[in-house]
């Protein structure tokens, strides 16, 4: 783990490429494929605690490790109100593709779970791991929990604010329900011809348990695993379960 360093000591240093929304940031470490690709959440970016954990074990190992922040959050530019699933997946995919050519390994933490689904249908895939994967939580979870006032509002005001557990209140808006329906992945075929690995957390109050087993059972794989973390929160970040996402990591690459 990074520990007590300054991040600017370990690592990669952050570069810019010019997407649809405004430029994208990334952070890209050379080495050996499958290049691992971190893929954050809604509303995080890629200097979370998971991503720059990652970043130095991998390049511990002489692998190539990529992490990015969609339009609209971090570093990138753009409007986060103004963008939905279709345009991070999009985003992703540009700057993967900007600075790797080959097999990727995809880890996706909760929207970026959901992202990761898509793109594993677009890109060269060689393993993917999910940590308290979301996908489909637009139409599973906002739309489904919503009020008919509040889908009033979302369809005929364009958006409705939400309370956040971690911050300022945020908008959800009607592009990113429709966007959403648009990317939907637990209502189409999902195959995926790899290793997966999903790991969810018991206690998570963001990504029920229920979700992570819709997931798992809707991959069309051989080598599909579900491990659930007693106590594990949304955030999955202590000590224990970063141990458990290295080992998934490996477990795919192998």
């Amino acid at each position: 783990m990074v520990g007590a360093r300054n991040w600017e000591d370990v690592l990669a240093k952050v570069a810019f490429l010019d997407g649809p929304r405004g430029r994208l940031a990334y952070a890209f470490t050379p080495g050996d494929g499958p290049c691992i690709v971190f893929l954050s959440g809604y509303r995080s970016d890629m200097e979370g605690t998971k991503a720059v954990h990652l970043e130095p074990w991998a390049e511990a190992r002489g692998r190539a490790f990529l992490r990015l922040d969609y339009s609209g959050h971090g570093q990138s530019g753009g409007v986060f109100e103004e963008g939905c699933i279709g345009d991070w997946a999009a985003d992703a995919e540009l700057v993967i593709r900007h600075v790797w050519q080959g097999p990727v390994v995809l880890v996706g933490s909760s929207m970026g779970g959901w992202i990761a689904s898509i793109l594993s249908q677009r890109l060269d895939v060689a393993g993917f791991v999910g940590i308290a994967a979301a996908p489909d939580f637009t139409e599973d979870g906002f739309w489904a929990g919503f009020t008919e006032d509040q889908r009033r509002r979302v369809m005929e005001e364009g958006g409705v604010a939400l309370p956040s557990a971690y911050e300022d209140p945020y908008i959800v808006t009607r592009k990113l329900i429709e966007d959403g329906r648009e990317n939907l992945v637990l209502r189409a075929p999902l195959p995926m011809g790899w290793p997966v690995r999903l790991l969810q957390g018991t206690e998570d109050e963001a990504v029920s348990r229920e979700t992570a087993l819709a997931l798992l059972d809707h991959i069309d794989g051989a080598d599909v695993r579900l491990t659930l973390v007693k106590g594990g929160d949304h955030r999955f970040s202590d000590p224990a379960c970063l141990k458990l996402i290295e080992t998934a990591i490996s477990e795919v690459l192998a």
